[in-house]
């Protein structure tokens, strides 16, 4: 199994212990779930908003889903070319976060929304990091 190939498979894994914990434990401030929102807690007191909440989560867990299903079957049937293109798709969709997602929790964290303080920084550089080891994994698999 090439690094490129580790790369994928470690994704995979951390990216699932995401979907498990936002299905069945989102209380949690673990594997980046929602519990670090304190507005999280809050809607708990609007049931309307709070089912609302709930789908959303749900929602994306979904999406992770099916992001991981995709690169599970990249990872056992795709040959290498095919595997660098996932690769760099994974890059874009990854980069994504810093356009819309990072703004908005950088605000929540300004304004005392989210606890640990200063999370936006850490899930920012944890999401720089994926997207430094997948260019670099695609370098180590084009250039060797």
């Amino acid at each position: 199994m090439g690094f490129l190939s580790l790369v994928l498979v470690g994704f995979i894994l951390l990216e699932s212990a995401n979907v498990l914990a936002l299905y069945f434990k989102p209380d949690t401030r673990n594997f980046n779930s929602v519990g670090v929102f304190k507005a999280w807690e809050e809607s708990k007191a609007h049931p309307d908003i709070h089912n609302f909440v709930r789908y959303l989560v749900y929602w994306v867990a979904g999406t992770k889903l099916i992001f991981i299903l995709l690169l599970l079957v990249i990872l056992v049937s795709a040959d290498e070319n095919t595997k660098v293109l996932a690769t760099a798709a994974l890059v874009i969709a990854t980069a994504s976060f810093f356009w819309r997602l990072f703004p908005l929790i950088r605000k929540m964290d300004r304004a005392s929304q989210i606890e640990p303080q200063n999370y936006s920084r850490v899930l920012g550089l944890m999401i720089l990091g994926f997207i430094v080891v997948f260019v670099a994994a695609i370098l180590v698999t084009v250039l060797v």
